[in-house]
């Protein structure tokens, strides 16, 4: 059987140099890839691969969402994180949001193919330095790895990014379908809820928790 593999990577050398590697291998191809978390919903729903390779940070979604997305409409795709962020936080969120397995880039290469072959199987994969947030903890523990973006709701994740990605209050209303009002009603909430009160600061706390890629 031929596993079929999609990269969301908002890097063109990322994707390519995927893509090589992948396809060098028996049994492996890559239908199709892509740039933003909201294209890599859109390609998922339109390609339906055995396996999504998701960096974490991109544009106008970041992975985090487009994982929790694509593992409430399509349950059977396995998403594989591949992120630059090696941290507890970070890897809470992406098994809350339904992926299977979290390795790092600087670890990549032969891993990933192993990553993949392992999801495959119905396993999770965590790659080299990284720890199962959730293996062998209590609950008091797992509450320790829980990010402040929990406080915030899908709508206002969206909004976040939005934001801090430079778009308009009536940019945001016509690509949310909503008033321009809404939009500020809703950046007015999750700034209080993070204790922001400033763009930069949010701009900062965004990178920081890899809610959008650093430009």
């Amino acid at each position: 059987m031929t596993v079929r593999i999609l990269i969301a990577d908002d890097h063109a050398l990322v994707r390519d140099g995927l893509r090589m590697n992948l396809e060098a291998r028996e049994g492996f191809t890559v239908v199709g890839s892509a740039m933003t978390g909201r294209e890599a919903v859109a390609k998922t729903i339109e390609l339906a691969p055995d396996v999504v390779i998701m960096d974490i940070a991109m544009p106008e979604l970041n992975g985090i969402e487009a994982t929790r997305l694509i593992c409430e409409q399509l349950p059977e795709v396995k998403v594989l994180v591949l992120s630059m962020y090696n941290s507890s936080e970070h890897c809470y969120r992406a098994l809350r949001s339904g992926a299977r397995g979290y390795l790092l880039k600087e670890s990549a290469g032969e891993e990933v193919v192993t990553a993949v072959s392992t999801v495959m199987r119905g396993r999770q994969y965590f790659g080299a330095g990284v720890v199962n947030p959730l293996e062998g903890q209590g609950q008091h523990q797992q509450n320790s790895h829980k990010s402040p973006l929990e406080s915030l709701s899908r709508r206002e994740l969206e909004i976040f990014q939005l934001v801090v990605e430079g778009k308009s209050s009536s940019e945001i209303a016509v690509l949310l379908a909503l008033s321009s009002k809404s939009v500020d009603t809703y950046r007015s909430r999750l700034m209080q809820k993070l204790g922001v009160h400033n763009i930069p600061s949010l701009v900062s706390f965004a990178l920081q928790h890899g809610i959008t890629p650093a430009r």
